[in-house]
Order: C-alpha cells, then sequence, then structure tokens
C-alpha cells in the first residue's frame, strides 16, 4: 500500500491509531537514550562492573542507535515500513526483558547494544509510517503531538530511570518496556498500512561506509571524556569514522541507488533543518546530562525531585507543542522552529547566569519555563520540516538521516559540554561543579542559538497547504533551486 492511500485510511481512524503507536513506540526508543544515567550507583551496587562498565550501559545504546537509523530506514523502505517497525519493535521488547533479567555487567552491556539496534529499525520508521496515515493538510498539529511525546521522552528519561530506581527497582526501567511493547505488536500489524518507498535495491556499499563512519564517530564520542582525546583507540574511531563518512559523501553523490542521495542537501529546507536538528540535540542534551546531575549532587535533590522541578522544562512540549503544530500549519515551520530555538538559547542563558551552589528554585525558573517553551516550539514543527522537503518515496530516508544527526548531536553535546565542565571545574566540591557547569551551559545556549540561524535557511513556504506525491518535485526542492 503506497502513501497516497494516506486520506481514507486517515477516515477510518487509522491517523489516531498511528499517533498513538508511534508516539508510544518513538517515546520508549527516546526515553532508553537517558533513562538508566540515574540508576548507575544501583545497577553497580547490585551487578558490579567499573566505573567503565557502568558508562558503557548507557554507550552501547547510544552507539547501535545512532549507528543503525539509516540502515533501518533504508530496509523499511526496501522490504515495507510496517514490517521492519514489527521487526524492530519485537528485538526492542525481547533486548528490554533480556537487559531486566541480566545476570551480570556484561550481558546488560550486550542486552543494552542489542536493544539499540531494534530501536534504530524502529524510530525512523515511526515517522514514516505517521505521515503515511495523515492528510497533508493536518500534519503540523499531528507532527507536534508526535514531537513533544518524543521530546518529553528525551528530557524526562532521568526521571523515570531515578523514580524506578528510588521507588521500586533498576530491573523496570527496562521492565516497563516489555507490556508496552507486546500491547503494541498487534496494534501495529492490525491498525498501521504499509508502505514502502522506491523499491530501489540496497546500498549496500553506502551503508557499509555510512555505519562504519557513524561507529567510529560516535564511539570517539562516547569515550573521549572517559579516556582521554588524546587516547590512541577514541583518536583512531575520530579519523577513521571522518574518513568513512567523508567516503560515504563521495559514494552517494555518485551512485545510482544511493541510500542518502546527497541532492537532498541541496535543499535549503533539508540542510537546514537538518543542521538546525544536530545544533539543537548537541546543546540540550549536554546541558540535561549536566544539570539532571546539579540539581542532585550540588542542590541535593533526590532523583524524583529533580526531575519533578525540571517539569517546567521538561513537561512543557506536552502543552505548547500541539498549538506550535496548528501554528506551523498557519504561518509555516521555519519562523516557529527559529523562534523556539532562540528561546532556547535564552533559557540556557539564563540558567547559566544564575547557578550558584545555592540558588533558590523560584530563581531558576523563568530559565526553566523559556527553556520549555522553547524545546516545545522546536519539536512541534521540525518533523514537519524535515518530511516535507523530499518527496514522499524518499521519506524514510529522510527521517532516518535526521535521527541520525539527533543522536550524533546527542553524543556530541555531552562528550563537548563534559569536557569544558571537566576542564573549569569538577566534582570536588559544590563551587567547583558550579564553576565547570557554567561556560558549559554558555556553550549550550550558542550552539543553540547556531541552530536558530541555520533555521533561518530554511525557506519561507510559499504555497501552504499543497500536498507532494512521488510524482512531483517536494515544494522545498523547487524553492531552494530558483
Amino acid at each position: 500500500m503506497s502513501q497516497q492511500t494516506a486520506p481514507s485510511t486517515a477516515r477510518h481512524g487509522g491517523a489516531i491509531w498511528a499517533l498513538v503507536i508511534t508516539s508510544v513506540a518513538g517515546f520508549m526508543a527516546s526515553l532508553d537514550n537517558l533513562v538508566v544515567t540515574t540508576a548507575l550507583p544501583a545497577i553497580r551496587k547490585d551487578l558490579g562492573g567499573a566505573l567503565d562498565d557502568l558508562e558503557w550501559t548507557v554507550s552501547a545504546y547510544t552507539l547501535t542507535f545512532a549507528v543503525l537509523l539509516m540502515f533501518g530506514a533504508a530496509l523499511g523502505d526496501r522490504f515495507g515500513r510496517r514490517r521492519l517497525f514489527l521487526a524492530g519493535l519485537t528485538v526492542f521488547t525481547g533486548a528490554s526483558a533480556a537487559a531486566a533479567m541480566a545476570p551480570g555487567i556484561d550481558s546488560l552491556i550486550a542486552a543494552r547494544a542489542v536493544q539499540g539496534a531494534g530501536a534504530a529499525v524502529m524510530m525512523p520508521l515511526t515517522l514514516t509510517l505517521l505521515t503515511a496515515a495523515v492528510p497533508a493538510a493536518k500534519r503540523g498539529m499531528v507532527y507536534g503531538i508526535w514531537g513533544a511525546v518524543n521530546g518529553l521522552a528525551v528530557a524526562s528519561g532521568p526521571l523515570i530511570g531515578g523514580s524506578l530506581t528510588e521507588h521500586v527497582s533498576w530491573h523496570w526501567i527496562f521492565w516497563l518496556n516489555v507490556p508496552v511493547g507486546l500491547a503494541l505488536l498487534p496494534l501495529a500489524r492490525l491498525r498501521l498500512a504499509e508502505s514502502h518507498g522506491t523499491g530501489a535495491p540496497l546500498d549496500i556499499p553506502g551503508t557499509l561506509l555510512a555505519s562504519g563512519g557513524l561507529f567510529g564517530i560516535v564511539y570517539g564520542l562516547v569515550r573521549g571524556p572517559a579516556d582521554g582525546w588524546t587516547d590512541s583507540v577514541v583518536l583512531t574511531g575520530l579519523l577513521a569514522g571522518g574518513a568513512l563518512l567523508v567516503a560515504f559523501v563521495v559514494h552517494s553523490s555518485r551512485a545510482r541507488n544511493a541510500m542518502l542521495p546527497m541532492r537532498l542537501f541541496r535543499s535549503r529546507a533539508f540542510a537546514g533543518i537538518n543542521a538546525a536538528s544536530l545544533l539543537m540535540f548537541l546543546g540540550m542534551f549536554g546541558s540535561i546530562f549536566l544539570l539532571s546531575q546539579y540539581m542532585q549532587g550540588v542542590l541535593g535533590y533526590s532523583p524524583t525531585e529533580a526531575g519533578l522541578r525540571m517539569l517546567p522544562w521538561t513537561g512543557m512540549p506536552m502543552l505548547v507543542a500541539p498549538v506550535a503544530g496548528m501554528l506551523s500549519d498557519r504561518i509555516g515551520g521555519r519562523p516557529v522552529v527559529a523562534a523556539g530555538l532562540f528561546l532556547q538559547a535564552v533559557g540556557l542563558g539564563y540558567l547559566a547566569s544564575v547557578v550558584t551552589a545555592d540558588v533558590s528554585y523560584a530563581a531558576q525558573l523563568p530559565g526553566l519555563i523559556v527553556s520549555g517553551i522553547g524545546m516545545a516550539l522546536y519539536f512541534a514543527p521540525a518533523a514537519n520540516l524535515v518530511m516535507s522537503s523530499v518527496r514522499s518515496s524518499e521519506q524514510g530516508i529522510a527521517s532516518g538521516a535526521n535521527n541520525a544527526l539527533r543522536e550524533v548531536g546527542g553524543a556530541l553535546g555531552i562528550a563537548i559540554m563534559s569536557s569544558i565542565f571537566s576542564a573549569q571545574g569538577g566534582y570536588e566540591s559544590a563551587q567547583s561543579f558550579v564553576d565547570g557547569l557554567r561556560p558549559a551551559l554558555v556553550t549550550g545556549a550558542a550552539t543553540v542559538a547556531l541552530g536558530g540561524l541555520a533555521a533561518l535557511l530554511i525557506p519561507a513556504r510559499r504555497t501552504p497547504g499543497r500536498i507532494v506525491t512521488s510524482a512531483e518535485p517536494a515544494p522545498a526542492l523547487e524553492a531552494s533551486a530558483r
């Protein structure tokens, strides 16, 4: 079934089911990025392991997730998006159960790697399947809800992980996915329509180059703060990964059926939103990673208390994003995304100016609220901008590429901001932590502001409500060519 069947599917309630299924699946995949961070002490107490082992319980998921995203999207385009979504969801659910039952730290790391692989197949297809089920005129609001749910998952990972660890057991961080996954499998089979991409054969050389390049880059970024940026393995990963990605770009510029055609980046819309997404996740991931530790280690809040106090930031997308999605349908996504990124930058800059070893929550609140509104304004129309910047037959790989860049941005953000934090401060005292946190937050604010500038490169919408079919060029591609 092609994506042109979307309107009839939506009339029979398919759009609502698609939104529920893809949002819940995306929430689980995004949540598991940071959900383990606040549970590491409890995991170490039960399973043992050195500090490096504990870091790998986070890194193993990030690594396989980021590396395989574009490959998962390509598989879905070739063999059926619903079919591969079900396969990815099955792997993710089974690996979650294996992680919950892990008898030792090594088996937990292995389960996390498999879990990330399942999420990498599942996650990019959530957006493609949702697009296939929703009429073009209503996609802004629906993307807003989908984006809000995924943004909430990323931001609330430390809260959910900390709360389950504190009040139940760290095992339930993983058990939580199992009943949800088992419920989604029959729903997805019955309620989601099958769709395909172009039907072109898989780009095996491109897949190997992209996967190898992303592996080297993400491995180096993940291990750099712990092992040192001059470590031979870290340097090898970064240099080899960079070389492979350059080779991937050259290959994709010439190949007939490239996994990620480089001509897509000639579109200002596609290039602009992907640059904005990379910079947004770089600034946001690094900030949340450090601020969650600041609230617990410096201000003395429990994991649950810290998560609740961050709700004005992390929970705001659920309130604002659907409205922002409808707004983007009326005026276009560019001004909404740009405004969101600039507000996020203002919020982070404000927090950098007020953090001290004993700052009151009231003093932090304006920065948290402004950051939350900014996050919501970004997440709502970003997905719509990605999907409308390409032909419908290329939406799977566009989603995979955007998700891969966001994951690389998140890993890069944690690595860069952790390095700045370590260079300027540390964990020795509350004041030392603040000394490192402040310049890291300033860096995060500047990075997100650059993302806002990148969003301004996206062409203004010229023909509101126009529906793109696989038989015609995307409007954004036409506009950028003029």
